[in-house]
């Protein structure tokens, strides 16, 4: 269901939804693999209970219904690796299976109120979301203040989260087309290093390591 609803979305709905979905697997592998996050520190955007929806299917959901422009996407993408870059100063706050619905639907309503001129408001965007006008409230208020009100996007910074979105979506065809000469060992080539850390005005490089497994984990 959600594949075809995918299929008439922007594309840049289906690329931000597959490389979320791997960073949660990687942070819920991480998670269950570390008993020291066992106990993850309380936000407002981490849900006590796993929700049921799927990343893919939550994003085909906002897309079919918040009415944004595509663009919106690529600046809640950036507002989320700000978010991280400047929450990871003070206490830990991975995007996992608890909390990615919550930083999602609240990163695309910032984005959409600072780029549309036409846009829904918060009631809409709460059922969007599946939560309650008070707590979409509450998230929006504790989101602008965890960004520190910096919702500019500069150019440059637009541009390089454009890129990281591009070569996702490389990576996702790679990922499709047939490999007669892969052996089943390779399982297809390596979807490059996801990352939601941001450097207003530099464009960073993919990297590689134990740095794979810090990234989205601020």
């Amino acid at each position: 269901m959600a594949e075809e609803e995918l299929a008439d979305a922007p594309r840049v709905v289906g690329v931000l939804s597959a490389l979320l979905e791997r960073v949660v697997e990687r942070n819920d592998a991480a998670a269950a693999a570390d008993e020291l996050t066992a106990a993850a520190p309380a936000s407002a955007f981490r849900a006590t209970v796993r929700p049921d929806i799927s990343v893919r299917a939550y994003m085909a959901r906002i897309a079919r219904f918040a009415g944004c422009s595509p663009a919106c996407y690529v600046v809640a993408y950036a507002y989320l690796g700000r978010l991280l870059r400047r929450r990871g100063r003070r206490r830990a706050l991975a995007v996992d299976s608890y909390s990615v619905h919550r930083l999602l639907i609240t990163a695309v309503l910032a984005a959409v109120k600072f780029m549309d001129d036409v846009r829904y408001n918060n009631a809409h965007f709460a059922r969007v979301g599946g939560i309650s006008l008070p707590e979409m409230n509450y998230l929006e208020v504790d989101f602008l203040f965890a960004v520190g009100f910096d919702l500019n996007v500069s150019p440059e910074t637009f541009g390089h989260y454009c890129a990281v979105l591009r070569a996702e979506m490389l990576c996702l065809e790679l990922e499709r087309a047939p490999t007669p000469m892969a052996s089943p060992a390779a399982g297809g080539p390596r979807l490059h290093s996801c990352c939601l850390s941001e450097d207003d005005g530099a464009a960073t490089s993919s990297s590689s390591g134990s740095s794979q497994q810090q990234q989205l984990a601020a």
